[in-house]
């Protein structure tokens, strides 16, 4: 039977990419260990804050290496079995808010498949659970090198580096601080720029 509603599928039940790919109904979820999340439309401050780390990022990476994708984004992280082998049919599709990828061989036509260098996640009411325990522990354990986590309320972004497999908060940066990316080591983002407007 096609899924084309969201109403359709058992949102207590367990489902993976594959089955994900043959859904055909409008709106974003995410799958994080099979378990559906229904994502809602973001709110302008989020959209603006997105936005312009989106924009540094981008300006940066123009001609380098390296690659910065916007949600919607299709990330495919590694799912592993009970026993610790790497499952060919992953049940772990998110989509961060910002992604930072370096690996040219981890990008293809759907998103990208394994974890990338970086994410960022701006928090909003609906997803501030989510990020700062699910997606987490998630990254934590996919190897995402370098994850910020943006508070908009606040103005403030706390920075988590990946050191023997478990995040390390770097630092709490607020207003008017200027944050360096540790993926990108020539660059600086200025808070002041970012929650300008926001």
């Amino acid at each position: 039977m096609a899924i084309t509603s969201l109403s359709q599928l058992d949102l207590d039940g367990s489902y993976t990419y594959s089955e994900y790919l043959k859904w055909k109904f409008d709106g974003y979820v995410e799958l994080i260990r099979g378990k559906v999340f229904p994502m809602s439309a973001p709110v302008s401050q989020h959209q603006r804050l997105v936005g312009n780390l989106y924009l540094d990022l981008g300006n940066h990476l123009r001609g380098k290496h390296c690659q910065v994708f916007i949600a919607p984004f299709d990330v495919r992280l590694p799912a592993y079995s009970v026993s610790g082998e790497l499952m060919i049919d992953t049940d772990t599709v998110v989509q961060p808010d910002l992604c930072v990828i370096c690996d040219p061989e981890k990008v293809d036509r759907r998103g990208c498949n394994g974890a990338p260098d970086m994410i960022i996640e701006v928090l909003s009411p609906s997803t501030a659970k989510k990020d700062l325990n699910d997606k987490f522990n998630l990254y934590e354990e996919s190897g995402v090198k370098e994850y910020w986590v943006v508070f908009p309320d606040s103005q403030a972004i706390n920075v988590y580096l990946l050191q023997n497999n478990k995040y390390v908060l770097r630092d709490s940066y607020e207003e008017n601080a200027k944050v360096p990316v540790a993926t990108l080591p020539d660059l600086v983002i200025d808070l002041a720029d970012i929650f300008t407007h926001s």
